[in-house]
């Protein structure tokens, strides 16, 4: 085998395993980074849930404040 030859396959094998692994990190990178979306999905998912409680208890407590209104309202009309 000429060193010219020899060369060359040395070439071929070092730049196989270099894309080989490339391949695989690339691969075990892309799947964290999915995982990643995952939980960062969860999580806004949780703050969603969280700030829709709090609006929902707002919201109960203007429902208390306008009945509470009204109520004195109907009793000041009745009182005239």
């Amino acid at each position: 085998m000429s060193s010219a030859s020899k060369i060359a396959f040395g070439v071929c094998c070092t730049s196989s395993i270099g894309i080989i692994g490339y391949v695989h990190y690339k691969q075990a990178y892309d799947r964290d980074q999915l995982h990643l979306g995952v939980i960062r999905d969860i999580e806004r998912r949780e703050r969603r849930k969280a700030e829709n409680v709090y609006i929902l208890q707002q919201q109960a407590e203007l429902a208390k404040e306008l009945r509470r209104d009204t109520e004195l309202q109907i009793r000041n009309i009745r009182a005239s």
